[in-house]
């Protein structure tokens, strides 16, 4: 093991654990993982997708609405409830730490949750799937939340740096996320590109710095790496490439504090290597997830399902969760599932009927669930500060 000291991460005037909880939705990272995870000091995130999914009064009131007039109530209903997320996890960081909100490019209501997530006092915004080339101008009245995009590749980072430029803001910092370690929605084109050589971190992180400095950028944006960590030994690897910090998901998503259920984490955390697969999402992106028994048919019926792919004259959940959906549009390359519903059932803890999003890599405590403040020390050791109850002690 190396004995190195492990950074702690100087961001926008704050000293911080150099730890991100990344987001994970449907209502895994709500507000209390976040809030948790803030309190000791790191940034939490809240995954802004369908939250109204944990709050009881929100789901009788829109869990069975149909017909034209349901979208605006259910988006209402949604933004209603990352407000009291953010809420949430801000009475539990007690101002340690920061709040993020992940708001994915590929959302319907994408514009809409950023704004709420920005009215409502998030600390910061994680976007990705998709380039967020328009997030300076959505934030430009905050100009205290911090804004960063989830990118893969050097490519990619020097596109959205240089349009980003143009409007007058960086980047505060910028996830690295490596498609073939991730969970969920990967940032690569199409699965044969997941083991892409310039996605891996000794490739990408090089290239970035070098495109900092030879825009005079040095220094000035952070970078996080993300997939694939469960060490100390990981976080002083990537130190040493030159990120500030990493980001973990599915550690996150099988502590005590996740939002999901009982039945969610141990479906994750006791998943092998053999038992993970990658497909298209009906996002049209990479996914990888547990092979569950709906995941196993759908994966059997996915050719045929493709083959009779039609635009249907509406959402399935009359939710429209996505602005480009294979599903209702009828984009035969893409996945042919309602993904708010699986995701909902997994949420629940439906091991028959849910899709479980999982990265590539192993976990920390196997297959045990443990607390968020086990997995930080894990992570970082003494770097983690006291419980707020201790430290008043």
């Amino acid at each position: 093991m190396d004995n190195s000291p492990i950074a702690m991460w100087n961001f926008r005037g704050r000293t911080l654990l150099p730890v991100v909880q990344g987001g994970m939705g449907v209502g895994v990272s709500a507000g209390r993982l976040a809030g948790t995870v803030a309190s000791f000091g790191a940034i939490g995130t809240i995954s802004s997708v369908d939250l109204r999914r944990l709050h009881p009064d929100l789901m009788e009131r829109t869990g069975s609405l149909e017909g034209p007039e349901a979208k605006a109530q259910i988006d209402a209903a949604n933004r209603e409830a990352l407000q009291r997320e953010i809420a949430r996890a801000r009475d539990l960081s007690q101002g340690r730490g920061l709040i993020a909100v992940n708001v994915m490019k590929a959302l319907d209501q994408y514009e809409s949750y950023v704004r709420q997530a920005l009215e409502s006092g998030a600390d910061a915004l994680a976007v990705g799937a998709g380039l967020p080339l328009d997030l300076p101008e959505l934030a430009k009245d905050f100009p205290q939340v911090a804004l960063i995009p989830i990118l893969s590749d050097a490519r990619g980072v020097q596109l959205l740096v240089r349009k980003w430029e143009k409007k007058g803001r960086l980047p505060d910092a910028i996830v690295i996320e490596h498609p073939r370690l991730a969970g969920g929605h990967l940032g690569a084109a199409k699965i044969a590109d997941l083991g892409d050589r310039r996605f891996d971190f000794d490739v990408v992180l090089p290239d970035t710095l070098a495109f900092f400095r030879q825009a005079g950028l040095e220094d000035r944006i952070p970078l996080v790496a993300a997939g694939g960590i469960s060490s100390r030994d990981d976080i002083l690897r990537l130190q040493a490439l030159g990120a500030s910090a990493v980001q973990l998901g599915t550690a996150f998503a099988v502590t005590c504090e996740s939002d999901a259920s009982e039945a969610f984490k141990q479906v994750l955390a006791g998943a092998k290597p053999e038992d993970l697969v990658e497909f298209t999402s009906v996002a049209g992106l990479p996914a990888r997830a547990v092979r569950t028994p709906w995941l196993d048919k759908y994966l059997r019926l996915q050719e045929r399902m493709q083959k009779a792919a039609h635009a249907k004259g509406h959402c399935t959940l009359w939710f429209d969760c996505l602005a480009h959906c294979g599903l209702r549009d009828g984009n035969a390359a893409w996945g042919q599932f309602c993904i708010d519903k699986v995701l909902g059932h997994a949420h629940a803890g439906d091991v028959r009927k849910g899709l479980f999003f999982r990265g590539a890599g192993r976990l920390p405590f196997g297959n045990q669930i443990r607390p968020v403040r086990d997995l930080l020390q894990w992570l970082v050791g003494r770097l983690v500060p006291a419980p707020m109850e201790e430290a008043a002690a």
